[in-house]
């Protein structure tokens, strides 16, 4: 076991993927960064804790240890750009989505030591645990959950949807599963967008292909709906009206695959 990861295994066809509630960062990385880098105001907060119950549906779930600060696991290893004429952040980010500067000193930066120490090993377990289910199950599939702010000016205007699904344009997943998945969110009590501001990162257009049996979405959730974005404490009464309906969305990418896949 890696120390990158905890990882819990499970009997469905499903690893659910939280790569941004880790909160660690080394020592021999903390002091290069600023204060506001060593404050990680970019982690998806508390996302694993609003995803605890997956493991008792019976879903694989893997999570983080290491700060996205130290390395950017939904991002390629050779940090090509995911979205064209977009502001992102990259594979080591030096700046916060605010635009603060994460580091004091770029040069104690060595991507090729992060990617091999950090990033291989928790995508070597993706990749393993993937092709495990699948050749037990007949296919795979890939929940990756994330969480930001509503609002993040530098990165999109105005105030994000409640529910951001993401099947890279239908590449990364069937598309009546991701529609059967696209209805259970519209129906549910938030506001619900697929394949807008966020389409899916590196793990989700990675691992999400039907070709080959694995079909991945990405959620990306507006922190508003399950947290107070300003002193960053979860919400429990709203965590669990969120609970109720990221159950019936698993569910439903559960039970779609199970019709549509041979």
């Amino acid at each position: 076991m890696s120390d990158c990861y905890t990882f819990h295994d499970g009997t469905l066809p499903l690893l659910v993927n939280v790569p941004h509630d880790g909160r660690q960062i080394p020592d021999k990385i903390a002091r290069h960064m600023t204060e506001v880098g060593r404050e990680i105001p970019d982690t998806d907060w508390h996302v694993a804790r609003l995803y605890d119950f997956v493991q008792d549906l019976g879903a694989a779930m893997i999570v983080a240890t290491y700060s996205r600060y130290v390395i950017d696991l939904n991002r390629p290893a050779d940090d090509t750009a995911l979205y064209e004429d977009q502001r992102v952040t990259g594979l080591c980010p030096t700046q916060t989505f605010a635009g603060n500067d994460i580091y004091v000193d770029l040069s104690s930066i060595n991507a090729r030591d992060r990617v091999a120490r950090y990033w291989r090993p928790y995508h070597d377990k993706i990749a393993a645990t993937l092709i495990g289910i699948r050749e037990r199950h007949g296919y795979a599939l890939l929940w990756d959950a994330h969480s930001i702010a509503s609002r993040v000016p530098r990165l999109f205007d105005g105030e994000l949807a409640a529910l951001n699904l993401g099947t890279w344009e239908n590449k990364s997943c069937d598309a009546a599963i991701s529609k059967s998945v696209m209805n259970t969110a519209a129906s549910s009590p938030w506001d619900a967008v697929i394949n807008e501001r966020f389409k899916g990162g590196h793990i989700t257009r990675h691992y999400g292909d039907p070709n080959a049996s694995v079909h991945a979405i990405q959620l990306e959730l507006a922190q508003r709906v399950y947290m107070n974005e300003e002193t960053l404490e979860f919400e429990e009464d709203e965590a669990q009206r969120l609970r109720a309906t990221l159950k019936n969305l698993i569910e439903t990418f559960v039970d779609a695959a199970a019709r549509s896949l041979p």
